[in-house]
């Protein structure tokens, strides 16, 4: 893994990949054009030039990381390299966990039916639908 000095730049699309943001740079670089990712708190383009110690708001999969850089990367490690290249705020942090914790507790309700509906659980189904129509 190359680590690029700390005067020069690398292209925000490149380190998110290297940083393991996203699992390939094209992911990485139309999440930067959408303005899923914001530097300093602005919005930025895939080949802006980061620099250590910028502030990254990066929006993956409907969660929020707030993440300072440390360090610069243009090839992409092992995952205990690219969790070093950054430093998740702890208010970040919990407020992920609490948003994966109420996801989790929203999903644990719902249970998959065991089978198929029988003739009699659809024609019930499609009676249920029909409620606006009547």
């Amino acid at each position: 893994m190359t680590t690029a000095p700390a005067t020069a730049g690398v292209r925000i699309d490149v380190w998110l990949w290297a940083a393991r943001f996203f699992r390939t740079r094209s992911l990485a670089r139309q999440a930067v054009e959408t303005g899923k990712v914001e530097v300093e708190g602005q919005r930025a383009k895939p080949a802006r030039l980061l620099r250590g110690g910028e502030a990254l708001r990066v929006e993956r999969s409907g969660e929020l990381f707030e993440v300072t850089v440390l360090a610069l990367a243009d090839t992409r490690g092992p995952a205990s390299v690219a969790q070093a290249l950054y430093a998740e705020s702890e208010v970040s942090r919990v407020r992920r966990d609490a948003e994966r914790a109420t996801r989790a507790a929203a999903r644990a309700g719902y249970r998959a039916p065991e089978h198929k509906p029988d003739k009699r659980a659809r024609r019930l189904i499609r009676a249920l639908g029909d409620l606006d129509a009547s």
